[in-house]
């Protein structure tokens, strides 16, 4: 089986092949940490965290980068209005950075709360304003970019592959479509490198073209070169990314380096709100802080990957608490998969089921490697779910070895590669303490119901039963001892 990925820059499936044996470099477009994230931003990196894990899965050496960014993002993306940072800073008259830092914290405690894992490098664009201002420079240079009033545009009509990501051509871009056209620049598509900061400006450094500060394009296109090199594997983002902050990075870059970019672009799609996208400037997003109180970090994880990443997915509570249910199922498996293996003893049966969980593992595999469809592979981690319940529920003894084996394969696919299935299960969204108090009730009721019908008192042992089944507890009797188990 091989690894194919939808490539937005050829519009087609391919097969993946490093640019350096055993090797990827992989970036994707961070947050613009203004603001606690939301459900859309637990789309795009907890589709991408299963990238990351699948590829380690796979044998490869992966470097993952994902920047911060805390300058230069415009509240329009036309390179008009003010810097997302600098605004949201004054309404809570507090220091940009003290923002920065505030907002950073929030967005990596719920990215470990999504049990993501982090990135091997995570750089900042305020911490590469140097390597930017070289980056334009050779730009200039090159006769790709011209300063206009102490700013620096990129000029897209020398770049003769302009729009080859998007699909965009340039003679379509109509001048004026979204904002007044700014005077300043050649054309109106072409796009700031620098821009000049204005009389009461916060945050600006110095430059050859005078006090300023970065484009949100170009810090991008900088920090994924220097910690993966001029060519790499994969870039990452939102779909909505694809044009201009993408479409920009390919030109400056491969404009600067006469070198291919990134080899392949992937795209997440979004998260809907009654089938509009979800986002703060639409006023209908949830933060996931807010999403938490109701939902376990695992059950907002487990709704994203019942979706393809590059499918939008619309979020109500309805889909969540289908969610919910979802994931205390597999859950509930796991943990009496792991009780019972505490207690077992030998290795019996145990080819039987390598061949089975071969063949789950196989299907698996091959849902992943066609572009990470972790929908499918949901599918086949439920397909097994169900075949261990018909085994924990039947009558047989069940050796220590099967168990093993089975609890090997969730440990795999469902803890190393989706990250749904941690080491340590319990029935999220509730109280540890709750829960072990729940569990020894009902392990009460059940030995009270055994010595009722030890002593022939069938009505009340019923009685017992009936109310546990309406809590949704099956008790299944057995020769010596009931058991009992989650509907």
């Amino acid at each position: 089986m091989t690894l194919k990925i939808y490539n937005t820059l050829t519009r087609k499936k391919e097969v993946f092949t490093p640019f350096e044996e055993g090797r990827v470099g992989i970036y994707v477009c961070g947050p613009t940490v203004y603001d606690h994230p939301h459900i859309g931003h637990a789309k795009s990196y907890v589709s991408f965290d299963v990238v990351i894990r699948y590829l380690r899965y796979l044998g490869y050496k992966v470097r993952y980068v994902q920047n911060i960014t805390d300058v230069g993002h415009l509240t329009d993306n036309a390179d008009e209005g003010e810097d997302k940072i600098e605004k949201r800073a004054k309404l809570e008259k507090v220091e940009p950075m003290e923002l920065v830092e505030m907002y950073m914290r929030s967005y990596y405690e719920d990215m470990d709360a999504l049990n993501n894992l982090r990135p091997d490098i995570s750089p900042r664009a305020t911490g590469h304003i140097p390597e930017q201002i070289d980056l334009i420079k050779k730009l200039i240079d090159k006769g790709f970019a011209y300063v206009a009033n102490q700013s620096v545009y990129f000029d897209v009509s020398k770049f003769k592959d302009y729009g080859k990501l998007s699909g965009r051509r340039l003679e379509d871009q109509e001048s004026g479509a979204r904002v007044e056209v700014n005077p300043e620049k050649r054309h109106p598509a072409d796009f700031a490198l620098w821009k000049r900061a204005e009389p009461g400006h916060i945050m600006k450094w110095n430059s050859p073209w005078g006090v300023g500060f970065p484009g949100w394009h170009l810090e991008c296109s900088v920090m994924s070169m220097k910690y993966l090199g001029e060519t790499f594997d994969i870039h990452g983002g939102g779909i909505e990314n694809v044009f201009p902050h993408h479409e920009c990075e390919v030109a400056q870059s491969e404009a600067a380096n006469e070198l291919p970019f990134a080899r392949y672009w992937m795209h997440n799609n979004m998260v809907t709100v009654d089938g509009q996208k979800m986002g703060k400037s639409l006023g209908n997003f949830v933060t996931l802080k807010d999403a938490f109180k109701k939902y376990s970090p695992l059950t907002i994880r487990f709704f994203i990957l019942n979706t393809h990443y590059s499918s939008p997915i619309d979020y109500s509570d309805e889909a969540l608490d289908a969610a919910d249910k979802g994931i205390e199922r597999l859950h509930n498996t796991i943990r009496n998969l792991r009780e019972r293996l505490s207690s077992s003893e030998g290795t019996e049966g145990q080819d039987k089921w390598k061949t089975k969980l071969e063949k789950y593992g196989h299907d698996f595999e091959e849902a992943i490697n066609e572009d990470f469809n972790t929908a499918e592979a949901m599918a086949v981690l439920f397909n097994l779910t169900k075949e261990v319940n018909t085994l924990l529920s039947s009558e047989e003894e069940i050796s220590k070895g099967v168990l093993s084996e089975i609890d090997s394969f969730y440990r795999t696919y469902g803890g190393n590669v989706l990250g749904i299935t941690p080491e340590k299960t319990v029935q999220y969204g509730r109280d540890e303490e709750d829960i072990k108090l729940k569990e020894n009730l009902i392990k009460t009721l059940i030995d009270t119901r055994d010595e009722l019908r030890a002593s022939k008192n069938w009505e009340l042992a019923d009685k017992i039963r009936n109310r546990l089944s309406d809590l949704g507890i099956i008790v299944e009797d057995k020769k010596e001892k009931a058991a009992w188990r989650k509907k």
